[in-house]
């Protein structure tokens, strides 16, 4: 499999996002994950202009594969955008 530029906005305490990260790992699958509700300041206000810019609503979990956003826990809109099966 090509690699994808995998990155979650999540919640610690989101069960949609805690899902996400599960389905993500089982698919053997690199991500990098930020959980804004454990940054403070500046750097919480920058990532959330960040989540804003790809996803208006700025809800939780917003995954970007690729040039791809995917809001919520879709695993096949997910599995499309990493070309799983």
């Amino acid at each position: 499999m090509a690699e994808n530029n995998v990155r979650i906005y999540a919640l610690s305490t989101c069960s949609h996002c805690k899902a996400t990260k599960k389905f993500l790992s089982e698919c053997q699958v690199t991500y990098d994950i930020i959980d804004v509700d454990l940054l403070d300041g500046d750097e919480r206000r920058a990532i959330l202009e960040d989540v804003k810019k790809i996803n208006p609503r700025c809800s939780f979990p917003t995954i970007k594969i690729g040039d791809k956003v995917i809001v919520g826990y879709k695993e096949q809109e997910i599995k499309e955008a990493l070309g799983l099966p």
